[in-house]
Parts: C-alpha cells; structure tokens; sequence
C-alpha cells in the first residue's frame, strides 16, 4: 500500500468526487447489465479517483490538484 501512497497527485477534490460517482454508476450498470467492459472501466475510475492520481493526466500534462 505504501507504492499507492507515494504517487504524485493530479487529481482535485472536485474531479475526486466526479470519479468516484461515475465510478458507482459504471460499477452498478455493468453488474445489472451484465456487462464486464462497464464493471473494469468503473473500477479503473474507482481506483484512480481513490488514490487521487490519475496515469493519463500525467501522460498529458494534466493537473486538477490546483484548479
């Protein structure tokens, strides 16, 4: 656990709550849909709006921290 702690955060309180509520909402469509593309995309959004880093915000430069 203490690898996720060390990643640089790029990702806002506000763009936070975002993932994790679209994070829910992918996660219980996929489960009621059947739907396992929609269960794995919900859990990537989960988990990069739990650990408030997100791997393509750095790929491009991009930061909601500060905003």
């Amino acid at each position: 656990m203490n690898m996720l702690q060390n990643l640089p955060k790029n990702v806002g309180p506000m763009d936070r709550n975002i993932r994790l509520a679209a994070a829910g909402v992918l996660i219980l469509a996929g489960l009621m849909t059947g739907s396992v593309a929609l269960d794995i995309i919900g859990l990537i959004v989960l988990a990069t709006g739990a650990v408030s880093f997100c791997p393509a915000y750095k790929l491009f430069k991009f930061d909601t921290l500060n905003k």
